[in-house]
């Protein structure tokens, strides 16, 4: 088999490193030589991390796709525009396609993929979502067997890092991320990682496989975590949780949830305690029960690993597009983000005064919301206090009448700040 190569960064010198190495491997699993005689990169002179002698190299990466002799085209250059136009030339030429592209995915997968099935070829993409985990494959696969309830994940290595160092070195938000930008977890421009897009990219494909239904991005409700602070990560410690910014899919009656932020987790549970730039994706199906998928997110080889396997896939000739969007089985509506119902975690900045925790508390009963727990502390010189609170099981929009009421109050001195609480148990 020869397979083209669409960017030789850091997944696809990856690949071409793991090739290399577990050649005799995969050929002896698969009874397949694997071959890579072309590749396309953005400049032929530019420093790679893999030994690219024997491959021809071009810039022109529609030379690649329209090589007779190329039958999968990995393409693992990143964005929507010229990522589409490459994968589509490479569908027409009646050529399999890889991808680790989640945002391509996310946004044009149901087209990319009906055109797939039209010219009866592969498009497949597991290293897409939580890099090297095999999550998609023990979805679609590992899981045949059961009706998905739920999938939880930390599925952004970038935002778990910066959580993790800011509960465990009690750091400000705004250093971590300068951090995580010096050591490359982060890009210049971080706004995809920290404010959920890149999670809610594949969350939409995680659920789509769960539930089988049609990739809908559109209506993930998606929330980063740059309004996080110190004292949040602080407070949540003391109430006995984790904050960890999770992508969650799971069914709500007929209807389902598709939803991205930043989350309360108790302590005793086991994705809790992910940290660092580590990916954990838990599922909870109804014969298996619970089950917790760990593993390195990003990388050059780990997100190889899934890329290779996808291409072993082909080899084997294992079908992999019979559960997305044209045979979609389930085709629930999204449950609005109002009507999710969940507890609670709530911080407020009040005036220390007498009678104001009776307001709060009675601004909460006129709303239906029980308070489960409270903490209190005198914060700074100006006599104000900060209370975190902890609620009862209640409906998004009820919180929020919640907010809006204290912060019309004379007391009240800052915004309120609201963050899910989940129980994955």
């Amino acid at each position: 088999m020869k397979i083209g190569i669409l960017g030789l960064g850091t997944v696809g010198g990856g690949v071409v490193n793991v090739l290399r190495k577990n050649s005799n491997s995969i050929e002896r699993r698969t009874g397949v030589k694997i071959q890579m005689p072309h590749a396309a990169v953005k400049s032929v002179n530019e420093p790679r991390i893999c030994d690219d002698g024997d491959i021809n190299i071009t810039e022109d990466a529609f030379e690649v796709v329209n090589n007779p002799e190329i039958d999968v085209v990995l393409e693992l250059i990143g964005g929507t525009t010229i990522a589409k136009e490459l994968v589509i030339a490479a569908i027409n030429n009646n050529k399999h396609v890889i991808t680790a592209n989640k945002a391509l995915i996310a946004t044009h997968g149901n087209e990319l993929l009906a055109l797939a099935k039209e010219k009866n070829v592969h498009l497949l993409f597991e290293a897409a979502v939580a890099g090297g985990i095999p999550i998609l494959k023990s979805l679609e696969q590992g899981l045949s067997a059961n009706k998905i309830e739920l999938v939880a994940g930390i599925i952004n290595g970038t935002g778990n890092f910066i959580l993790s160092e800011m509960k465990e070195k009690g750091r400000d938000f705004a250093d971590v991320l300068a951090e995580a930008q010096a050591l490359g977890y982060a890009e210049a421009d971080p706004t995809f990682d920290i404010e959920g897009i890149d999670a809610a990219h594949k969350l939409c494909i995680l659920a789509a496989i769960a539930f089988g239904t049609e990739l809908q991005f559109d209506k993930v409700y998606t929330k980063g975590i740059s309004e996080v602070t110190a004292e949040d990560i602080k407070y949540a410690t003391e109430l006995g949780y984790t904050i960890k910014h999770l992508g969650i899919a799971k069914r709500s009656g007929d209807a389902i949830e598709m939803r991205v932020h930043p989350t309360l987790i108790a302590n005793k549970q086991l994705i809790a305690n992910v940290n660092g730039v580590m990916n954990a994706v838990l599922v909870k199906s109804n014969a298996l029960g619970t089950s917790l998928y760990y593993g390195a997110g990003a990388g050059d080889e780990a997100t190889a690993s899934a890329v290779i396997a996808d291409l072993i896939d082909i080899i084997n000739n294992q079908k992999s597009d019979h559960i997305l969007g044209w045979k979609a089985q389930e085709k629930p509506e999204v449950l609005d983000s109002d009507l999710i119902e969940s507890e609670f975690y709530l911080r407020l900045l009040v005036s220390d005064k007498r009678g104001v925790l009776a307001e709060i508390t009675q601004i909460f009963s006129q709303n239906n919301v029980s308070i489960e727990s409270l903490v209190q502390k005198q914060v700074d010189g100006n006599n104000n206090a900060h209370i975190a609170v902890i609620t009862n099981k209640i409906h998004t929009q009820d919180i929020r009448a919640v907010k809006l009421a204290i912060e019309a109050c004379e007391f009240n001195q800052a915004s309120v700040k609201i963050i899910h609480i989940e129980s994955l148990d």
